[in-house]
């Protein structure tokens, strides 16, 4: 009984390559059918993708046939390139979905993953996604990659594959009625006899001839999932998560830098205010009423409430007290109540949310009524918030809308690209609507989990 444990089989192309045994492995085979479909598809590619090579080709015949003109080279190139943008990928993306499956055949890897993103519903968008993503112009540079690949094989799987056949059949086609001799370049064939020492070649040029598809098979396969292939699934999910962590202990950070500042104004600057103010006060009652002393401490004493009113509304502004003690609704409703602009509330939430939640859908809010305050002559504005259930999750959806003049745009620095961006910092998304006349509307959803403790009765 033999005890010796079998070898494994090589469990890669390459490593059936340094293997001795590759001409015995099912990796020969594998190599020799992804050879034969790289003959087909780059046969029908040849025919398909003419029009991204014939400008290229004429230009090409022209310097051959003479010196082309100016107009001829600027024609030609500006051909190259239109074919090149827009009917490249068009060949490109269906041509890169057909080798990342016969990837299988030579590299077997679960993974392969095409790299495009969803494009949205409709031709425009389908266009817009594809036109301008990196895998489909790296599927594009593939097809040029491709076609002098699988000529460069072809070409030497023929002179290797003829001299296999011109080797092996060399006495046969001496001892017909052939009178021409076989030339091996510095030999010369003429009789049978000379030509059979020669067939033991044969044996050679085979073994080249499938060592030669075998090394191609593993080149091409390299080169066609470094471009065809995008990362797995798995890492792009991790990655997520690391960037979604990393927005949240960034918006945990911003959060306790607002309560920090929140608090060393309200128990710092603003108590120390106060007391002067006390102080100021007490200095009045001292002094004779009505004198010059008497109205500049006054004075004083009013600036000083002034600065302390001023201080507060910071204070409110970085972080309301009636948020943290009671709330959204209640917050948008005393919000609503020292707008300038009429403000109809309609706010419908079975709980509290996430205070990093409530604080950013309260800011959208103060930032949208600023806006239509600075911005625009509405004479309304409509609040709407509510918690709807997704698929993926509670989401808290805050809408703000306005009958005013429109024309609303971030680039114009109306603190709507902020805005935007921390929303986008919570996970969440920020939809704007606002066309020349109006009406305008911002609609924002983020992530939100009712905390059950505090639904409402």
């Amino acid at each position: 009984m033999d005890t010796h444990p079998r070898p494994k089989a090589p469990r890669t192309l390459a490593r059936a390559l340094a293997d001795p045994r590759f001409l015995l492995s099912v990796w020969m085979w594998r190599s020799l059918a992804y050879v034969a479909t790289t003959f087909m598809v780059g046969g029908v590619l040849a025919t398909v993708a003419a029009p991204l090579y014939m400008p290229w080709v004429m230009l090409m015949a022209a310097w051959g046939t003479g010196s082309p003109g100016p107009e001829t080279i600027a024609l030609a190139v500006f051909l190259g390139v239109f074919m090149v943008l827009v009917v490249g990928p068009l060949i490109a993306l269906p041509l890169g979905a057909l080798e990342r499956h016969r990837l299988r055949l030579v590299l077997p890897d679960p993974h392969t993953n095409s790299g495009h993103r969803a494009p949205p519903a409709g031709l425009w968008g389908w266009i817009r996604v594809r036109y301008t993503e990196a895998a489909t112009w790296r599927e594009v540079a593939y097809v040029a990659v491709m076609l002098p690949m699988t000529g460069l094989i072809g070409l030497l799987c023929m002179i290797l594959f003829g001299s296999l056949v011109i080797l092996a059949t060399g006495p046969f086609i001496l001892s017909g009625t052939a009178e021409d001799p076989i030339n091996l370049g510095p030999i010369i064939l003429t009789t049978p006899q000379q030509a059979l020492p020669y067939t033991l070649l044969a044996p050679v040029f085979l073994v080249l001839l499938l060592y030669t598809c075998g090394l191609y098979s593993y080149g091409h396969g390299v080169i066609a999932r470094a471009l065809l292939v995008g990362p797995p699934k798995e890492e792009l999910r991790a990655e997520l998560d690391q960037v979604t962590e990393s927005r949240a202990r960034l918006a945990g950070a911003f959060e306790y830098e607002r309560r920090r500042i929140e608090r060393d104004l309200h128990d710092g600057a603003q108590q120390r205010l106060v007391a002067l103010s006390m102080d100021l006060g007490m200095a009045r009652v001292e002094l004779e009423e009505g004198s010059a002393a008497e109205r500049r401490v006054a004075a004083a004493q009013a600036k000083a409430d002034d600065l302390i009113d001023e201080l507060r509304e910071l204070v409110r502004g970085i972080h309301p007290r009636v948020l943290t003690d009671r709330g959204l609704p209640e917050a948008l409703a005393e919000l609503a109540d020292h707008s300038p602009v009429p403000v109809s509330l309609d706010v419908d939430l079975p709980g509290r949310c996430p205070s990093h939640v409530e604080g950013t859908a309260y800011f959208v809010v103060v930032e949208a009524l600023t806006n239509v305050h600075k911005h625009t002559e509405a004479e309304a504005v409509t609040v709407c918030a509510d918690l709807r259930e997704e698929p993926q999750g509670d989401v808290l959806v805050v809408e703000v809308g306005d009958h005013g003049p429109g024309g609303a745009e971030p680039a114009r620095g109306s603190g709507l690209t902020g805005m935007a961006d921390r929303v986008a910092v919570m996970g969440g998304t920020m939809d704007l609507s606002s066309p020349v006349g109006g009406p305008t509307r911002i609609r924002v959803e983020l992530p939100c989990t009712i905390s059950q403790t505090e639904v409402r009765r």
